[in-house]
């Protein structure tokens, strides 16, 4: 079946929209840690465009136009909202995480812990992970914005302007 109706067009944009929106929310409220690897915008789309593609194979009751325009609907609100966070910093801060520093000149800093929901054990294990053996010879270890653990060495630290934007 290729089309059905233009209601059914607009029902797929309408919850659609809806749904991503819904994605995004759960994804950035349920925090770095739940990414891993991946940044918001990754993973929404990489979840969502298999997820589509799979109802659209499976399911008998999505016409093959409402499962393009789906596709379609999905890449083109990543490329907005990627294009806008590019372009609009206080946008960004709101889809996007930013990324903090948990360990300060060897000293944890617990606040930021219970923020990003980390132990001290993680941390510890990124600093081991790193080569080091001794905390007090590490700058920052920093929550990147996929979730991951940055070691900066003391000896590595330089001037800091890497660490610049960090909360």
């Amino acid at each position: 079946m290729w089309f059905q109706t233009w209601a059914d067009l607009g029902r797929v944009l309408l919850v659609g929209t809806a749904a991503y929106v819904f994605v995004v929310v759960v994804v950035r409220v349920s925090g770095k840690r739940t990414l891993s690897q991946l940044n918001a915008f990754d993973f929404v789309v990489t979840v969502a465009l298999g997820s589509t593609l799979a109802t659209i194979l499976l399911s008998s009751d999505v016409s093959w136009a409402e499962g393009a325009v789906a596709l379609a609907l999905l890449a083109a609100l990543q490329l907005v909202v990627a294009w806008i966070s590019s372009r609009v910093p206080a946008f960004r801060s709101v889809v996007t995480a930013r990324p903090a520093v948990v360990l300060w000149h060897g000293e944890l800093q617990s606040a930021a812990l219970r923020a990003n929901r980390l132990a001290a054990s993680e941390v510890r294990q990124a600093v081991r992970s790193a080569g080091t053996g001794d905390m007090s010879t590490v700058a920052a270890v920093v929550v990147e914005t996929d979730g991951t653990l940055s070691v900066i060495p003391e000896d590595a630290l330089g001037d800091g302007s890497a660490l610049a934007d960090l909360s």
